[in-house]
């Protein structure tokens, strides 16, 4: 009895202990529960369940408007894309014969009485253009440029417990206002932003590095914090970094002051020891975690991602990052994605951004206006460095409604959009404040340009400002206009570079476009002249509009310049590195072998000239060249085989027989061309080197069109109704070689918790809609974008063509929680 008795306050004394470990797990989490501003997140996302209209319906912007017929639907939400392609567009070649016109969009939604103690906003990334937004009917602001990101303080204007209603008025009706494909909509995330009336500023953290080595790094943080009470608030402001692992990378605190309605920039110092520092090759990022608190309560937790790194320009050294001079292979990109519009899914511009990579480049510049958010986090994340533009034009414009309308009301609050909202990105390492400036000679552009910097370096002078200057006449007029830049930007006029340093030896130079055929030139340039930073081409990668650019044509076909005649059906640009389904054109190996080492050996086709008919090249063409050995109609005929090698030599075979040895050194521009009597069969390039053979690329003729191959970017996606699978399809003969002929009508049926959001073949002049179940193959390929719903499960996509067995792919789509962002 004695022992049963023991037990039993043994067995009470670990209850009571487990329920005092309880209680105080309990108090704990009670006393951390502050940290979480009552479960509110500070930034969720807003794309989800709005309405949308084309055409303009005034009413919209009434609560107890009708709006059950309009089209349910998520953004991103580009509506130009969604139509046709047609000449009497009024868009024209620049818009790429896309409809614009005027839309509303609007989303109900549920505010918590919670919120009431709250400060909350609506904040756009984007949206093109002239919007007008309205909140339970009441306008609360417009907004023209189509590519800053803004917010409005929905607080007094909320029915707290109760149904809201936003709408958006968007007027994209005005045509010439753009010389490329815009896009027309919200095209860009939408975030409800909630905090409590003691918070940081909207992109109010900045981040720099001012001083960096590899054993210590001094992290320099300065915290906004606004202060929107009625009476004088103490807080402490802390800030702790963490690295990649989680871990604690250092931390510091401050108590501050603040007196009723007011704002105070707190500025805090924080060593890093041993820091991992950013470049493209080893793109380390870092997070700041900055909270606001008052006692237990935290009133605010914001993270912001960053780099460390240093950055320095010369005239003697160039550009040098982390103290290492690097060379700059960049190309001008435009925002848009190909078949899906403006539309800025998070998985299309990193996408982009691994494209422009694998392409070889290290450099973007974005052309002519600031990027998304996503494209600059994926540049971040990816290594990529990023020339961020904002205009392009100032008073003058280029178009009848550009940008100039606007400049002399707004260029100040978009300026500084965009210089506030990116400059902690460390991929971001010089401003473009312009390009190819019309008024660029007259001593009144000096001026603007040196308004528009000092108010950029107002805000951020940690690195330089440039803007593309073009010849229009003699070059030495634009000295006033490059000595207000830190680097002169230049473009299509590298060759006077050696000229301008002997008048001007402190200018830094950086050719900002430049022709694709001219890679070598360039690079050439670029390695022998220290103060000359680099190149980027124009483009990195095909777009829509601005159509027929980089156009090749054939004897017969209307002649000229893109901007000189209608080329329609072409409704693309055509002179990009990279085209529209992903495929890296010839040009893009070799602009890549010149500046890096990774590729060694390539080879492709010139395409031969169909008797009579001539081939002709516009001022931003290269001659069509493919990955193609399959020519029928000109067996016994010559043609021209070009290899790129960075081998001191290179051999030619053709079904085993020697054709030919050429050198390829730097004075044959690192490539051969062969003159080559067209047979079916095995076409092979090895490099030599030391006598021997190393490397090969082959080129195999292709028998008929036999199968159809699908392969997915990404088999498993998120099923948050944005995800993407970029799904290359590719006609092939019966051994699985691409048909490079093939024009094979595709048609593309799904099924599952997905949709198709775009079709594409890269054929600029196939005037098919991008939305749609079928295309024609181009070259042997075309490409289909799946987009996830709000479901998990498997989509299945079946491709089948008349006369081809049908072919099937399957993507798993997963839930997770992406409702929110810090």
């Amino acid at each position: 009895m004695k022992d049963l008795s023991s037990c039993k306050k043994q067995y009470l004394i670990k209850q009571i202990v487990l329920v005092f470990i309880l209680l105080v797990f309990i108090l704990f989490i009670s006393f951390f529960s502050g940290y979480a501003q009552n479960g509110i997140e500070r930034k969720q996302l807003f794309d989800h369940d709005w309405k949308f209209f084309l055409g303009d319906t005034p009413e919209a912007k009434a609560n107890d408007f009708n709006d059950s017929g309009w089209r349910k639907l998520d953004l991103p939400h580009d509506w130009s894309i969604e139509g046709k392609i047609h000449p009497k567009n009024p868009t024209g070649p620049n818009g790429a014969y896309l409809p614009s016109g005027i839309g509303w969009y609007r989303k109900t939604f549920q505010v918590p009485d919670g919120w009431k103690a709250k400060k909350t906003a609506v904040y756009f990334e984007g949206i093109y253009m002239n919007s007008e937004v309205f909140i339970n009917g009441k306008s609360i602001g417009v907004y023209p440029y189509g590519y800053s990101s803004f917010s409005y303080d929905l607080t007094p204007y909320l029915n707290f417990g109760k149904e809201n209603v936003i709408a958006v008025r968007v007027d994209n009706s005005q045509q010439s206002n753009t010389r490329w494909y815009s896009g027309s909509g919200i095209y860009r995330h939408v975030w409800m932003i909630t905090t409590e009336h003691v918070h940081v500023a909207q992109w109010g953290v900045d981040i720099s590095t001012p001083e960096v080595s590899s054993k210590k790094a001094a992290v320099l943080v300065k915290t906004k914090v606004k202060n929107e009470t009625a009476s004088a608030q103490s807080v402490v402001v802390k800030t702790l970094l963490w690295n990649k692992n989680s871990k604690s990378s250092g931390n510091a605190q401050v108590k501050v002051e603040l007196p009723a309605n007011s704002e105070k920039e707190i500025t805090q110092t924080i060593q890093v020891s041993n820091p991992m520092l950013w470049t493209p090759e080893t793109p380390y990022l870092y997070q700041a975690q900055v909270q606001v608190l008052k006692g237990k309560n935290v009133l605010e937790d914001t993270k912001t991602n960053f780099g460390i790194r240093s950055i320095k320009f010369t005239a003697e050294n160039g550009f040098q990052l982390n103290g290492k001079t690097v060379k700059i292979n960049g190309g001008c990109v435009h925002h848009d994605n190909g078949c899906l519009g403006a539309a800025a899914f998070d998985r299309a511009e990193e996408r982009k951004v691994e494209l422009l990579k694998a392409g070889g480049f290290n450099a973007v510049r974005t052309s002519h206006n600031p990027p998304s958010e996503a494209f600059l986090d994926a540049c971040d994340r990816l290594g990529l460095l990023v020339m961020d533009e904002s205009f392009d034009c100032w008073k003058i414009g280029k178009t009848t409604y550009d940008y100039a309308k606007y400049f002399k009301e707004w260029w100040q609050r978009d300026l500084e959009a965009m210089v506030l909202r990116d400059r902690n990105h460390p991929s971001v390492f010089m401003w473009s404040i312009g390009n190819e400036i019309p008024e660029r000679a007259d001593p009144e552009a000096v001026k603007t340009a040196q308004m528009l910097s000092d108010a950029l370096k107002k805000i951020d002078n940690t690195r330089p400002v440039t803007s593309a200057i073009v010849a229009n006449g003699k070059w030495e007029v634009f000295d006033p206009l490059m000595a207000v830049h830190d680097v002169a930007g230049y473009n299509y006029n590298l060759s006077t570079a050696p000229e301008d340093h002997k008048r001007v030896p402190s200018r830094i130079i950086v050719q900002t476009e430049s022709y694709p055929k001219d890679a070598f030139n360039n690079w050439k340039s670029v390695q022998e002249n220290n103060y000359v930073i680099g190149d980027f081409v124009w483009t990195a990668m095909d777009y829509l509009g601005e159509s027929g650019i980089g156009r090749y044509y054939y004897s017969g076909e209307v002649p000229g310049q893109h901007w000189e005649n209608d080329f329609f059906p072409y409704h693309g640009a055509y002179c990009g590195d990279i085209d529209l389904i992903g495929w890296r054109k010839p040009i893009s190996h070799y602009r890549s072998m010149l500046y890096n080492d990774d590729e060694k050996l390539y080879m492709a086709v010139r395409e031969p000239e169909p008797n009579p008919l001539e081939i002709k090249e516009t001022m931003w063409s290269v001659w069509p060249t493919w990955e193609s050995w399959t020519w029928p109609g000109f067996e016994d005929k010559t043609v021209q085989v070009e290899v790129y090698s960075k081998y001191p030599k290179v051999r030619l075979y053709l079904n085993n027989k020697l054709i030919g040895e050429q050198a390829t050194t730097m004075g044959q521009q690192f490539k051969a061309t062969f003159s080559v009597p067209y047979a079916a069969g095995l076409l092979k390039a090895v490099g030599v080197e030391d006598n021997k053979e190393k490397g090969s690329a082959i080129l195999k003729t292709a028998g008929e069109a036999a199968k159809i191959n699908l392969r997915a970017d990404r088999k498993e996606i998120l099923a948050n109704g944005q995800d993407l699978s970029y799904i290359t399809i590719e006609v092939t003969d019966k051994e699985g070689t691409i048909q490079p002929n093939a024009t094979n009508r595709l048609h593309f049926k799904i099924e599952g918790p997905g949709v198709i959001a775009g079709v594409d073949n890269a054929d600029l002049k196939d005037f098919e809609q991008y939305e749609g179940n079928t295309r024609k193959a181009w070259k042997g390929k075309a490409l289909v974008v799946i987009k996830s719903k709000h479901e998990a499960g498997d989509i299945k996509l079946t491709v089948s063509s008349p006369d081809l067995p049908a072919e099937t792919l399957t993507i798993k789509t997963a839930l997770k929680d992406l409702n929110h962002k810090n």
